[in-house]
């Protein structure tokens, strides 16, 4: 049986403006070891944020926006809420458009890996580097009104499906490093050795604690549209990371970057390891958290070896959700042992719907439904 439903925290505020940017702020401190650059980056990014969800005449026209959840309370661009006792803290998005997809020459992997024509070798100075799944880049209006999990799924809320019976398995919560052999995990560390198909379970469990089928996964559009937050850089916080923002590899970023940072790139660090959901500075301009690594994250969209240049995120839901079963999915954002390269928000991968490893989670979003608007 289902756990009772219970409204465990509802953020809200008779000044929403001031503490919703606010709100950026906090959740978006940064380390003294940031580029300047980049600072001037994640600010123009919380000025965007700020324009866009509230004030009149933006791009998006959500300031006047309410969304009803099941128990009656009502929501808004940017408010936090909680469902129930073991749900996951979802944000709700501001809705608008965006450019999804890579630039042209924007990975700087110099090795010519991708796409069929791909030679296997490392490709001349002047060459622009294309990855064809990351391409072409086009303008898709988010029309579903959703709300992202703020923190990948955690063990924690895991392990609450698997005892309450919604979740058939018990994923091992341990991952194997060059330093220390295998290390075991926290409850919140992200749940990792889940598959698709697994991830599938837990969003039906969700969706019976709260009497609605409103959980699911992303699809690779609502995914990346969160993840930028407004942006248009590699990352949500600029064109290069810090170990402060972002859990991922040193040593595979150096591999990545031997030819233009022949010194090494000593400023970052091999964690090796998924750190809890709360752990650095991670967060974007909407407050959604560890985008970029820690664990990649699969999706519902099926995998294509282009994107589909669909125009609306409707669209592209209703293609995820057509294509059943469909072999492999997408999964974004990388993991704790993958090269900053590949924590670009563009970057897509193709596991299968049942693999299992260590370095992959998911997160959930809740759709959304708005109320009238009162004459």
């Amino acid at each position: 049986m289902a756990p009772e439903k219970i409204q465990v925290r509802q953020w809200r505020s008779p000044n929403r403006v001031s503490q919703s940017f606010a709100g950026f702020l906090s959740n978006n401190r940064w380390s003294e070891r940031s580029r300047k650059d980049q600072k001037l980056s994640y600010r123009f990014a919380v000025i965007v944020a700020f324009l866009t969800a509230f004030l009149p005449g933006s791009s998006l026209s959500e300031s006047a926006a309410s969304y009803s959840l099941t128990d009656g309370w009502s929501v808004t661009p940017l408010e936090r809420f909680t469902e129930c006792t073991d749900c996951p803290e979802m944000i709700v998005m501001p809705l608008g458009s965006f450019h999804m997809g890579a630039k042209w020459g924007e990975s700087r992997n110099p090795f010519d890996f991708y796409g069929e024509n791909a030679t296997g070798t490392v490709r001349g100075p002047n060459e622009i580097n294309i990855i064809p799944s990351e391409h072409p880049r086009h303008l898709v209006e988010m029309d579903i009104p959703y709300a992202m999990a703020r923190n990948e799924v955690t063990h924690a809320e895991w392990m609450a499906c698997v005892d309450d019976g919604g979740c058939s398995y018990e994923p091992d919560h341990t991952v194997l490093t060059f330093r220390d052999g295998y290390v075991p995990l926290g409850p919140n560390h992200p749940v990792v050795n889940v598959s698709y198909l697994d991830a599938l379970e837990y969003v039906a469990w969700l969706n019976g604690v709260v009497g609605a089928n409103v959980y699911r996964l992303p699809s690779e559009a609502e995914w990346e549209y969160a993840a930028r937050a407004g942006t248009t850089t590699r990352f949500a916080q600029g064109d290069e990371l810090t170990a402060d923002q972002a859990n991922f590899s040193r040593r595979a970023s150096e591999n990545v970057r031997q030819y233009d940072r022949p010194e090494g790139m000593p400023e970052l660090v091999d964690r090796e390891r998924p750190v809890p959901v709360e752990d650095l500075d991670a967060a974007n301009a909407w407050g959604v958290r560890h985008m970029s690594g820690n664990v990649a994250e699969v999706t519902m969209s099926c995998w294509s070896q282009k994107h589909l240049a669909l125009a609306t995120s409707s669209a592209y839901l209703a293609h995820a959700q057509s294509e059943i079963p469909c072999g492999r999915r997408v999964a974004k954002g990388g993991g704790y042992g993958t090269a900053m390269d590949g924590l670009r928000l563009a970057r897509r991968v193709r596991p299968t719907e049942d693999r299992r490893r260590e370095y992959r989670g998911f997160r959930v979003i809740r759709q959304l439904a708005q109320e009238p608007i009162s004459p």
